[in-house]
């Protein structure tokens, strides 16, 4: 079942939230909205979102009440959670609990929760878990080579995030294929993750018990040796949580090169910044390297999809990627990698036994979708 009608009244995001200037953009139908101001902290964001939405010749509504329900991405739903959920006070205590497990996320979202409770106090509040969709994940993958006793009295395993854009996307290019498909869907952003999906299921995910590892990501490092952490506390000093602190929010492309935003990145690569240059040759080897072993577990492979904010408009990274994979079938054409759209569209070459796909994604709408099947039900 799903939304009855997909009419998108209005559209918006607020991105840099806490550097010195943050970009606020807001759309109808009628209008179109921009500006470049200070946003410290989700709080203030969403306040300004609630102003837009009620504002009175750019708003769509007149009175909050008007918003019957509201969905929250929720990016770690632990053991707790493996479905849409209507939000209660337990509900936040499960997510605060989690937030140790993504705390660059759950804190975040516990403000939004609450922000929104008290902006829209008639709504239901809806949690869609980041989580759900790799509930399919066999045993023999989510499974970790430490004592049972971590997994049956702690939960300690893969649960994998970024589920509701893996889904989406998968979706959109199975029905693009027509067929029960051997996917792997690369989802790029300032948080990076791929999933091997297989008619249609999620069986393999880079992410793992929690969105640190996998690949080289905005701030956070991926995949690195649990033996660099131990040498860390005890041969150079650092604290268990200034560890942490460098893992998740001063490694990845920014402790690579400076800057996190791969738009930053990008222009110094091609001013001949060596860091740059080097930085983007590491992420798109560690992907290469995934899709490898993906296919292995997926015996075979029919397509590759590239989305969000770096995978739908860095035609640099596809082409990085896709590079030296003749091999998996894999090549890409020049002039159709180029083109930038908002539809589903393939960039691979006539010749290219693997479909590439970029497919843009769309959570606003899966969350929404998701929202509305829970109530209707």
């Amino acid at each position: 079942m799903v939304m009855p009608e997909n009419e998108v009244i209005c559209t918006g995001m607020i991105d840099r939230i806490g550097l010195e200037t943050s970009n606020i953009t807001f759309k109808t139908a009628s209008n179109s909205y921009e500006e470049i101001l200070p946003i410290q902290t989700h709080k203030i964001g969403l306040q300004k979102v609630a102003d837009m939405l009620l504002d009175a010749e750019k708003g769509v509504i007149k009175t909050t009440s008007e918003i019957t329900a509201v969905g929250h991405r929720v990016v770690h739903g632990g053991s707790y959670f493996s479905n849409t959920t209507i939000i209660t006070e337990e509900v936040k205590e499960k997510i605060k609990e989690l937030s140790e497990l993504a705390p660059l996320h759950n804190p975040a979202h516990l403000v939004g929760i609450n922000v929104a409770e008290e902006i829209f106090s008639g709504a239901k509040q809806v949690a869609v878990f980041d989580t759900a969709f790799h509930q399919t994940i066999p045993v023999e993958a989510y499974k970790y080579a430490i004592p049972n006793f971590l997994l049956t009295e702690h939960k300690v395993r893969v649960y994998g995030f970024h589920g509701t854009s893996h889904k989406y996307v998968s979706e959109k290019a199975i029905g693009y294929l027509e067929k029960g498909s051997r996917i792997i869907t690369i989802h790029l952003g300032n948080g990076c993750s791929m999933t091997a999906v297989k008619d249609g299921k999620s069986i393999d995910t880079t992410m793992g018990f929690s969105p640190a590892n996998g690949l080289v990501m905005g701030t956070r490092a991926g995949d690195i040796d649990q033996s660099v952490i131990f040498y860390m506390v005890k041969n150079l000093g650092y604290t268990p949580d200034e560890v942490n602190s460098i893992l998740l929010k001063q490694s990845g492309m920014l402790g690579l090169t400076g800057y996190s935003d791969l738009r930053d990145i990008e222009s110094k690569a091609e001013e001949g910044n060596k860091d740059c240059q080097l930085a983007l040759l590491m992420n798109a080897y560690r992907i290469r390297k995934t899709i490898g072993s993906y296919t292995a577990a997926l015996n075979g492979l029919d397509a590759i999809i590239f989305t969000a904010g770096i995978g739908e408009n860095s035609s640099y990274m596809r082409k990085l990627i896709c590079t030296d994979m003749d091999y998996f079938g894999i090549e890409i054409d020049p002039e159709k990698n180029q083109i930038r759209s908002k539809e589903i569209r393939e960039i691979s070459t006539a010749n290219s036994k693997t479909k590439v796909l970029v497919v843009p994604t769309d959570e606003e709408y899966e969350i929404a979708n998701q929202v509305y099947q829970l109530l209707e039900n």
